[in-house]
C-alpha cells in the first residue's frame, strides 16, 4: 500500500474515511504516539461504549501480537468499530532485538490480507529495518505514515503554531533561542511553550529573555556568558564561548538574533537608569527576567549608550551579510560572518 503523508493521514482522521490497519513509524514519537490517539478518539461516535472496544497491547510481550489480533477479529460491542492499538513494534536490523517476531508474521500475513471491517487496527513501530521481511509485510498491507524527526523551518513552524493555539505569540529570535535552549524533541518542546504561555500573560507576547529566565539550559553554556565577556572586552574569551556555540550547533543567525536582543535591552536599560527610573520600571521596558537579573543590571552599568548603540549597527550589518551571502554563503560564510563581529564587538 502506498506510503500516506501527515496530511493525508489527518484527511482521513477529518472525514472519518480510516483504513483497516495503520503502521506509525519514525524518531518522532510524540507527534506518532498523538496521531495513534487522535485516530482512536475520532474512531468512536458519541454514546458508543469505547470501554469495551479499545484496547492497548505492548509487544515488550512478543505474544501481544496474537492476542492482538485474536481481539482484532471480534465484533465490536455496541459501538461501530473496535479500536486495537499495539505499541513498541520493533523490526531491527537483527533479529534478536525484535519485538514482532518471525513465528508470528503467518498468523500476523493471514489477518493483514483479509482486515476485520469493524476495526482500526494501529501497530506503533519504533524501529522498521527496511530489508526485513516484516517491514515489507507491514507496509504490502498497511496505510503507512512516517513521523521524521522534524528540523530547521519546519520545527520553528511547530513551535509557532503552539504558541499560537495557546494564545501566545513568539518572534523567530525566541523560537530559535527556546530550540537551542530545550532541544529539538516536541514532547519536551511542547511543556516549554506550555510554561512561557504562562508565564507571558496577560501580554501573550514570548520574548528571548522570557526563555532564557524560564526554560532551563541544555547547553553548558549559555547566552549571556558571551554577551557579559564581550561587555568586559574579553575577547579570547567570547571567542572561546562563540565556538563552543558553534560547536553545539547553534545557527550563526540565531545567535545573531539572541546578541541583539540582549543589546538592545541593555541600551533601553541604560538609558533608563540614566534618568534615575526605578528598577522594578528598568525591568519591566528591558524585558529583564529571571537569575540573572542582576548580572544585567551590572553590565549595562559598566558600559555606555554609544557603545551599546555601535555595536547594535555592526550586528544589522553582519545580518544584512549572512542573508545576503557577503564573503561566501552556507554554514562556513555564516560562520565567519559572526566570528568576525564577535571580535569588533569586543574591541568596541
Amino acid at each position: 500500500m502506498p506510503e500516506l503523508s501527515k496530511e493525508q493521514l489527518r484527511n482521513h482522521i477529518k472525514t472519518g474515511s480510516f483504513a483497516p490497519v495503520y503502521l506509525l513509524f519514525g524518531n518522532e514519537a510524540y507527534l506518532r504516539d498523538i496521531a495513534a490517539k487522535t485516530i482512536a478518539d475520532r474512531a468512536f461516535g458519541e454514546g458508543e461504549l469505547r470501554e469495551f472496544n479499545d484496547d492497548r497491547f505492548s509487544l515488550t510481550d512478543p505474544d501481544d501480537i496474537v492476542r492482538a489480533l485474536a481481539a482484532a477479529e471480534q465484533l465490536p460491542m455496541m459501538a461501530a468499530r473496535r479500536v486495537i492499538r499495539v505499541s513498541d513494534v520493533r523490526v531491527a536490523a537483527t533479529n534478536n532485538r525484535d519485538t514482532l517476531k518471525e513465528d508470528a508474521l503467518p498468523r500476523l500475513e493471514k489477518y493483514l490480507a483479509d482486515p476485520s471491517p469493524s476495526t482500526l487496527l494501529i501497530l506503533i513501530a519504533d524501529e522498521l529495518n527496511g530489508n526485513r521481511k516484516a517491514t515489507k509485510l507491514l507496509k504490502q498491507y498497511a496505510a503507512t505514515v512516517e513521523f521524521a524527526q522534524l528540523a530547521g523551518r519546519e520545527l520553528e513552524e511547530w513551535v509557532r503554531r503552539q504558541f499560537r493555539e495557546l494564545g501566545a505569540e513568539a518572534d523567530d529570535a525566541a523560537i530559535r533561542f527556546l530550540i537551542a535552549t530545550a532541544g529539538s524533541e516536541l514532547r519536551r518542546l511542547s511543556n516549554e511553550v506550555k510554561k512561557l504561555t504562562a508565564a507571558a500573560m496577560p501580554e501573550g507576547r514570548v520574548t528571548v529573555e522570557m526563555v532564557e529566565a524560564v526554560v532551563p539550559h541544555s547547553r553548558e553554556l549559555s547566552n549571556f556568558d558571551l554577551t557579559d565577556n564581550l561587555i568586559a572586552g574579553r575577547k579570547d574569551k567570547a571567542i572561546k564561548i562563540l565556538r563552543k556555540l558553534l560547536d553545539d550547533e547553534a545557527e550563526p543567525l540565531m545567535l545573531l538574533g539572541l546578541l541583539a536582543s540582549r543589546y538592545r535591552s541593555l541600551l533601553v536599560a541604560k538609558e533608563l537608569m540614566d534618568r534615575g527610573v526605578d528598577r522594578g520600571t528598568v525591568a519591566r521596558r528591558a524585558k529583564i527576567f529571571g537569575n540573572g537579573a542582576d548580572e544585567v543590571f551590572a553590565a549595562a552599568r559598566r558600559t555606555d549608550r554609544s557603545r551599546l548603540a555601535t555595536a547594535i549597527n555592526k550586528m544589522a550589518a553582519a545580518d544584512l551579510a549572512i542573508k545576503t551571502s557577503v564573503g561566501g554563503g552556507g554554514k562556513a560564510g555564516s560562520q565567519m560572518q559572526i566570528e568576525m563581529l564577535v571580535c569588533e564587538l569586543a574591541e568596541l
